[in-house]
């Protein structure tokens, strides 16, 4: 029985043989796999400019302004003390520009509710003296600073974050209490932005 070149070549080729049948097998086309690869990059780039243009924010809050907050301990200098370890930190780790209360997108508001120093952590002991009295002396101590703050939308009015009862602490030296104070400050601040950013 005779066969047609073309059957020949679906068969397995004009000599019978496999290999020769694999020459005239398509390729896959690559067009699918290079707009899957285009799109995935396209995803994972907005997704990095997202984070670090504005943190887990709407993306329409572009500037923000931080407010002092309200001061309800005995330490007068700790509401200006946050207010620039926030400026310090908050803007440029959110991705958002300075602003006056008037123009800002956003404002983060808040009060500073407590501010325990004092607490004793570590201990030395002097040998016993002449009544064989050991004596135990603290070396180190906490403090813990507890605050409630709020970032408001101003378009909208509507809290797009907010945390009652933050606390932070810091330790310190005998008598190096400002150590800690900085320590405290800076720890509630990266808590406020951690905030921020796990909403989107």
């Amino acid at each position: 029985m005779n066969l047609s070149r073309a059957s020949l070549i679906r068969s397995g080729g004009v000599d019978g043989s496999a290999t020769a049948g694999a020459c005239f097998l398509a390729p896959r086309p690559l067009a699918p796999l290079v707009l899957g690869a285009l799109l995935l990059v396209g995803v994972l780039g907005g997704c990095w400019r997202y984070h670090f243009a504005g943190g887990g924010l709407p993306q329409h809050i572009k500037t923000v302004a931080i407010l002092p907050f309200d001061n309800e301990t005995a330490s007068a200098e700790l509401q200006q003390q946050l207010y620039d370890a926030m400026h310090r930190t908050i803007e440029g780790r959110l991705g958002l520009r300075d602003a006056s209360e008037a123009r800002a997108d956003a404002v983060i508001k808040g009060t500073i509710l407590r501010y325990d120093t004092d607490v004793p952590i570590g201990y030395s002991s002097t040998g016993a003296g002449g009544g064989g009295i050991q004596t135990v002396s603290p070396t180190r101590r906490k403090l813990e600073l507890a605050i409630n703050v709020e970032i408001v939308d101003q378009s909208t009015g509507k809290t797009l974050w907010k945390r009652d009862g933050l606390i932070a602490d810091g330790e310190y030296a005998e008598g190096a209490e400002a150590d800690g104070r900085k320590q405290a400050m800076q720890r509630v601040v990266e808590l406020m932005v951690e905030g921020a950013q796990s909403q989107w």
